[in-house]
């Protein structure tokens, strides 16, 4: 690494493309001396580790993973644990839907890493494990090696692990187990990972977004992360948006943009669109009509019974068959269930069948059993997979009811184009 690198006074990003707005232009990953000319090195904190944890609290950084927890209760509760902790970037991201931390990891794995590094420094960590799927499991090691070899995470020791390509490895204490030596399966019993995780210590288990916004916090600070999105979710965000729209990716935007403006750069006509399936696979199909003037926040998608979980957002065209989708995206939860309780086994199996005999037009099924049997289901299951798959069909059969009509009562099909979602062939690792 240089030494005018090293030195180099960077000023704070502005606008809102704050962890994508350094990446190269070629495709290739952003190095190590390209990072740090962007962003400056990232400070040793140890001295300050508690002010650090305060002003992370104060930057109001939720969880980008989904579950939007905040940060700074989460490192609070992992330095109160005993032992010495260890650190987990999760950049699993099952969610096929999503490719937001597969964009970081793949293309800016310095701002994670750097996240991983400070969030070890916070809690006094001395190691930090990258937790990932085969695909970009080689930019990460490549990244690691020229850290190590430039000596900039000294006390840190960073290391990876590739994790079975499955819906529910990415779960946090799926993954804890799962580098504990077992199967990559939810454990919903205490102790929490934050009590004892890897090799019984306390763990910290972070996604690959929320450590890169808690790179740039260490570097910039709490007042300049609230200087976009809103009071209630400040900064920015990675949303993967995908289906009717001409260039679907990942986009980086505030908290609080418009879902139509989001639409509209990515190519697409909200006027031709009949729903949104907001939050990925676990997520909610909202309407078109009703998500007109809808904006990414919770306080804006929660009256339309949404959330922005992971902003996975697929867009459904007019032309679309909203039933074949959700018919689709059930049999693959269904297949995907970690097999550890009745309702998850038996119960998204059998929701799985139901919604393709609509799909495929195999025979009327009475809709107030099939409401009746989402409610035997939801809040029973030993994980939360039963209830992100309920929310899914219980949403689809309220914003596709006219649909449901016409494959119940008519045997028929309107949808005119290929399937939608992508959903990869049944995981056996």
């Amino acid at each position: 690494m240089s030494a005018a690198v090293a030195t180099r006074r960077v000023r704070a990003p502005e606008g809102t493309r704050r962890l994508l707005g350094g990446l190269r232009g070629d495709g290739r990953p952003v190095t190590l001396d390209e990072h740090i000319e962007r962003y400056g090195r990232l400070p040793p904190l140890q001295r300050d580790r508690h002010a650090f944890v305060e002003d992370v609290a104060a930057s109001g950084l939720r969880g980008r993973g989904g579950g939007g927890f905040p940060v700074g209760d989460k490192l609070a509760a992992v330095i109160a644990g005993r032992g010495r902790p260890v650190v987990v970037a999760n950049g699993t991201e099952g969610e096929p839907p999503s490719g937001k931390d597969k964009v970081l990891l793949a293309f800016a794995p310095h701002l994670v890493l750097d996240g991983a590094v400070a969030a070890a420094r916070a809690v006094e960590a001395k190691e930090a494990i990258i937790a990932v799927g085969h695909l970009v499991h080689p930019q990460v090691e490549r990244a690691i090696a020229e850290r190590a070899a430039a000596g900039v995470d000294r006390g840190i020791t960073l290391g990876s692990i590739v994790v079975p390509d499955r819906f529910v490895a990415g779960e946090e204490t799926a993954l804890v187990r799962f580098i504990n030596g077992g199967p990559a399966l939810p454990a919903f019993t205490p102790p929490r990972p934050f009590e004892r995780g890897v090799g019984g210590a306390p763990t910290l288990v972070q996604n690959a977004e929320t450590l890169a916004h808690l790179a740039l916090i260490a570097r910039f600070g709490s007042s300049w992360f609230r200087g976009v999105g809103t009071a209630a979710e400040p900064g920015s965000a990675l949303v993967t948006l995908s289906g009717a729209v001409a260039n679907p990716g990942v986009y980086e935007v505030p908290f609080g943009h418009p879902l139509d403006e989001l639409v509209r750069g990515a190519g697409g006509d909200a006027a031709e669109l009949q729903a949104f399936l907001i939050g990925g696979l676990f997520g909610t199909w909202i309407g078109a009509e009703e998500a007109a003037g809808a904006r990414l926040s919770t306080a804006s998608l929660a009256p339309l019974g949404a959330a922005p979980g992971a902003r996975a957002i697929v867009a459904l065209s007019a032309a679309a068959c909203g039933i074949t989708e959700t018919a689709r995206a059930l049999r693959y939860l269904a297949d995907e269930s970690a097999g550890q309780c009745g309702p998850c086994v038996h119960g998204l199996a059998s929701l799985a069948d139901s919604f393709e005999r609509v799909a495929y037009c195999e025979g009327a099924v009475d809709h107030g059993v099939l409401r009746r049997r989402l409610g035997t289901i939801a809040g029973r299951g030993a994980c939360r997979h039963p209830d992100g798959a309920v929310r899914l069909a219980a949403s689809a059969l309220r914003v596709f009811a006219t649909e449901f009509g016409h494959h119940d009562r008519a045997g028929r099909c309107t949808g005119r184009v290929s399937p939608v979602l992508t959903l990869p062939a049944r995981a056996t690792g």
